[in-house]
């Protein structure tokens, strides 16, 4: 709380604070240095009136104070200034004239201020205000503001009073420290003499800082502080001293004395009680803080929050170091086993080869002390001169002799291996992955969270919406949408992509889907989100998690069937799905056509299961067209009569007869034609596998529906000659009349 009961300019707590026009306080001496005196050819809005005696006081209160903003009211701009030590402008401080006291130059300096155009300027907002005749006086006192500062000394000197008798110097040295000479409240530090001259100058920067002297303990004493058994001043009137406030003015939102509302300016202005208003302003202020305090309450849970992440992030960041170290420890151990083996594999070769030479060597000697005796034999033989003994065993030395040449035999005296390993490490693959060492993101992605406020349903079709969990850092590749078979049956995928938003077209009516989602990454896939339930349309046009009915059909005429089980459809034409040449309107329940060729439009609604009705009435039947009534698929051909492709089961009808259509082939021809004011029936039964019609209530039909599987569309195709209006929410025939209308 202390921030708030210090003074802008002087950043020590407030001595005489006033309330500047924006609602902001400083001290009146402060308040001496930062006003403004501007040349006589500079206008300023007046603060005060021209007079505030009796009669001066016409001027409305906005007559007399202006706000406007520090460019506009060149503030600084004609007097030279200073810079406080909060960094506020300040005007230098004019000497006394000789011989005066300092009260004196206050007054003289006030009356400089009254005597010309002065300005203050907000040192918090900047805004400006003009002075009046009475100057800085004119402004409230906040004796309010002064009465908390009082107590908040009174509450720091006993708590000063409890610390110990002797302050002593914050920036010494030396052990023990020096007693505190000073205070600095701006610095909040004790210095001592010695601290003071040599950290905390009386120049430069540190000029405009107030040192005070301590008290003990190091409490400061400030100049604003009070005796504590000072009896408390209420404020009063600043045009009638006197008086004190008795009212509160509610259009210039001030307190004002009795003599205001007699012969002030707020004699014509709306006033309430005082009393009343000081509960009703606590009271907002209170529910103001409530507010605030609330705000506060979650700041605090936040700041809890954001420290116990710093203590995980600790001890995660622990925990992945100590991974890490036994990851790396565990490589360095992977590598010195296979270092070892492959020292184990050079030493087995290098034995291989030394056995495999010192077995030549070996050889070799041999045969060589084996030729070189049997040479030096030779040449002694030689040398006798008995022919016949010599004839005696030439031959076997001969033969001997032949053999022993043979024995060295080509590569007989070549080395079986080299002096060379045939071993090469190829570490460089390894040397790169080292080099390619990183983290990876190995944890799976969380299960999205599924925006329910976007999910819907609309006819036949479901839309679904997720997104990841906050605070989520795992990349993710894309979703898997799954949906079941309306029927509580398996799951099957039906999307698989990165978008967030995803439409599924062609369900059952009426029918009840569970829906879910998981996300995939590169580490896998994550698990799955909650599951939504989601059912399809009853025809109603409207939007919703869960279709809503529409209201139920009036009761039926006397002799009418009882209505049937099946839920009714309310459904319109399709203006999407329709050519580009059908023309609808009356809420898109009223088609036509540009073209003289046949055209193609689609309901919204779409069929899978149950039986369903509904009818056409002939607006306009003009040069006997022929129309087509039936079913499609949504991907039926539209630039042609319903029913000549494999994707619509149609009637097609002129003004005297009718026949049924699929793939272009012609069956079921019955008498009995339309014109204008004619109804035409359409009856799916999805369970007899039949597809019914009616023409002015009398029954065409009823036709073999083969194909049964799948997803059947309300059909028409139509010329300009024919105009055709939709009903829907018809309740399903039971006899061959025509079906009473439900609702229309």
């Amino acid at each position: 709380m202390e921030e708030e009961l210090k003074c802008p300019v002087c950043g020590s707590l407030f001595r005489e604070p006033i309330i500047l026009p924006c609602s902001h306080n400083v001290c009146l001496p402060c308040a001496r240095t930062i006003a403004v005196q501007t040349p006589d050819g500079e206008q300023h809005l007046p603060h005060g009136g021209a007079a505030s005696g009796p009669g001066g006081g016409g001027g409305d209160h906005a007559d007399k104070l202006s706000l406007y903003s520090e460019t506009d009211s060149g503030y600084g701009s004609y007097t030279p200034s200073l810079k406080s030590p909060n960094g506020v402008r300040v005007l230098p401080m004019v000497p006394a004239p000789p011989g005066s006291s300092a009260a004196a130059a206050r007054g003289a300096a006030c009356s400089s201020l009254a005597s010309s155009s002065s300005a203050i300027t907000c040192p918090q907002c900047h805004r400006s205000a003009s002075l009046d005749h009475r100057g800085l006086r004119g402004f409230r006192r906040n004796r309010l503001l002064e009465a908390i500062v009082q107590r908040h000394q009174q509450a720091r000197g006993a708590q000063a009073a409890a610390a110990p008798a002797l302050a002593t110097c914050q920036l010494c040295d030396r052990t023990p420290p020096a007693p505190a000479a000073a205070l600095c409240e701006q610095c909040d530090v004790l210095y001592c003499a010695a601290c003071q001259l040599k950290c905390h100058p009386s120049r430069g920067p540190f000029a405009k800082h107030r040192l005070v002297q301590p008290s003990p303990g190091g409490a400061s004493s400030g100049a604003g502080a009070t005796g504590g058994g000072a009896a408390r001043k209420f404020p009063t009137c600043p045009e009638h001293e006197l008086e004190n406030y008795s009212m509160y003015c509610a259009g210039c939102r001030t307190p004002v004395c009795y003599l205001c509302l007699e012969e002030g300016r707020h004699s014509q202005h709306e006033v309430k009680p005082l009393g009343a208003m000081w509960k009703q302003h606590k009271a907002q202020l209170s529910q103001a803080l409530n507010g605030v305090s609330d705000k506060a309450k979650e700041a605090k849970e936040f700041l809890v929050q954001l420290k116990n992440i710093l203590q995980q992030i600790q001890e995660n960041g622990l925990d992945y170091e100590a991974c890490l170290v036994a990851q790396c420890d565990a490589l360095v151990e992977a590598l010195t086993r296979q270092k070892a083996k492959l020292l184990t594999k050079v030493t087995k070769e290098r034995e291989h080869k030394l056995k495999m030479v010192w077995d030549q060597i070996n050889h070799c000697t041999l045969k060589l002390r084996q030729s070189t005796g049997l040479m030096e034999y030779c040449l002694e033989v030689i040398k006798e001169n008995d022919p016949a003994g010599f004839l005696q065993i030439s031959d076997a030395l001969i033969k001997r002799v032949q053999v022993s040449q043979e024995q060295w035999v080509k590569g007989a005296l070549e080395p079986k291996v080299s002096a060379e390993f045939d071993l090469t490490l190829d570490s460089e693959p390894l040397l790169q992955a080292i080099h390619q060492l990183d983290f990876i993101q190995m944890k799976l992605p969380p299960g999205p969270l599924l925006q329910l406020e976007k999910c819907c349903t609309r006819n036949n079709s479901v839309t679904l919406a997720w997104r990841l969990p906050p605070f989520t850092h795992s990349p993710v590749d894309g979703y898997i949408l799954e949906l079941d078979d309306g029927d509580g049956g398996q799951f099957r995928e039906v999307y698989v992509g990165k978008e967030t938003l995803c439409t599924i077209d062609g369900l059952h009516f009426n029918s009840t889907y569970n829906a879910r989602v998981k996300a995939f990454s590169s580490s896998g896939v994550g698990p799955y989100s909650k599951t939504v339930v989601l059912q399809t349309s009853d025809g109603d046009p409207g939007e919703s998690l869960l279709a809503t009915p529409p209201p139920p059909p009036p009761p039926p005429l006397t002799g009418s069937p009882p209505p049937p089980s099946f839920p009714v459809a309310w459904f319109t034409f399709d203006p999407n799905s329709g050519h580009r040449d059908i023309i609808l309107s009356n809420d898109n329940q009223t088609a036509t056509c540009s073209s003289y060729d046949d055209r193609v439009v689609l309901g919204t609604a779409a069929f899978s299961k149950g039986v369903h009705y509904w009818e056409l009435h002939v607006d306009r039947y003009d040069n006997h067209p022929d129309p087509a009534f039936g079913v499609a698929r949504a991907s039926v051909v539209k630039d042609m009569m319903l029913g000549k492709d494999d994707k619509a089961w149609a009637m097609y009808v002129d003004n005297n007869r009718s026949w049924f259509m699929h793939c272009n082939s012609h069956t079921n021809r019955t008498e009995g034609g339309v014109c204008k004011g004619a109804t035409v029936g359409v009856l799916l039964d999805l369970t007899q596998h039949t597809l019914t019609f009616f023409i002015n209530g009398q029954q065409q039909g009823p036709t073999a529906f083969s194909h049964v599987d799948g997803v059947f569309m309300p059909a028409l195709s139509l010329n300009r000659n024919v105009q055709v209006t939709l009903h829907t929410g018809l309740d399903v025939p039971t006899h061959l009349g025509r079906p009473k209308l439900a609702a229309n």
